[in-house]
């Protein structure tokens, strides 16, 4: 006969499996799912006969990888993410310079009124971003902006940043403000990790602030640095809500701007929901492809080399 203590292991040896169900069952119905679903999307296209009137005009094919290469060789599209590249190239640099400058400044001993600076810098972070890109974009309007008037009143040239140039610097110094917060807690956070001993033996081997900085904190704040380096550029590849929101405000930002901008049309103003599928998933293959290799290339010098 089988001992009576097997059912209480066996009992016990299910209670793991119960508490990860949940999440499972969340992963599946909101990430999983869906992914699968829009690649099943992409592989299809409707097909229109005669007038696409009447019950049966409009069907459903399989097209395969047809609305990959359609995806792929879309002048719109990759004209959407050279300027998306070039949006990046401005924000990021700018914003993870601010950020660690930010948090070195905080962590010094000397720094005052460190609980307020956290939250002042931390605050625009915490508002959503279409209401700051409503806030700026009033600031930028000639019209209504004070800045406008301001170089008016002293007789400056105006500077347009609702230009075709200009936007880029419009949409990146809404994202700088934004970004710089975030940034600076997780780099702050690293910083604060750092034994103290390391920076007292600086000080007395006669090492100035600026060279504990540069010799002992960023260099080991760099696997941070990698972090948010990677949450900034799929961020930054994901732009949407900004040149959305800005766009009624200027001509200079096309209703496809950047890519997601051009998904949203073809899913919801063209009614083309498969190749809006296709590029979806093109893009999350983009953003994989450049933080995989992005971790890779950084993996020696940040990570010592783990795998």
């Amino acid at each position: 006969m089988p001992s009576t203590t097997s059912r209480p292991r066996r009992a016990g040896a299910a209670t793991p499996y119960l508490f990860v169900a949940p999440a499972v069952v969340l992963f599946l119905l909101v990430l999983a799912i869906p992914i699968a679903y829009t690649v099943y999307l992409s592989l299809f296209r409707i097909e229109v006969s005669g007038l696409g009137l009447g019950k049966g005009s409009r069907k459903e094919v399989f097209t395969g990888l047809g609305n990959y290469a359609r995806t792929l060789t879309d002048a719109e599209m990759g004209a959407g993410a050279l300027r998306v590249l070039g949006y990046g190239a401005l924000l990021v640099p700018t914003m993870l310079l601010l950020a660690l400058v930010f948090a070195l400044l905080l962590d010094e001993d000397r720094a005052r009124a460190r609980g307020f600076s956290r939250i002042a810098i931390f605050l625009p972070y915490a508002i959503p971003g279409v209401i700051a890109t409503l806030l700026w974009g009033f600031l930028y309007l000639p019209s209504t902006s004070p800045f406008v008037q301001l170089l008016t009143e002293l007789s400056l040239p105006e500077v347009d940043l609702l230009s075709p140039t200009g936007i880029y610097f419009a949409l990146a110094n809404i994202a700088v403000w934004g970004g710089v917060g975030y940034n600076m807690i997780v780099l702050y956070t690293a910083l604060r990790s750092i034994p103290r001993d390391l920076y007292e033996a600086a000080r007395i081997d006669g090492c100035s602030p600026v060279q504990v900085a540069l010799r002992i904190k960023i260099p080991l704040v760099v696997p941070a640095l990698v972090l948010t380096t990677l949450f900034s550029v799929v961020a930054t590849l994901q732009v949407f809500a900004e040149p959305t929101t800005l766009a009624p405000l200027t001509n200079s930002l096309s209703r496809t701007w950047s890519p997601l901008m051009k998904v949203y049309q073809d899913a919801f103003a063209r009614g083309d929901v498969h190749s809006a599928a296709a590029a979806s998933v093109v893009i999350a293959a983009v953003m994989f492809v450049l933080s995989f290799g992005l971790l890779r290339i950084t993996r020696s010098r940040a990570f010592g080399g783990e795998r």
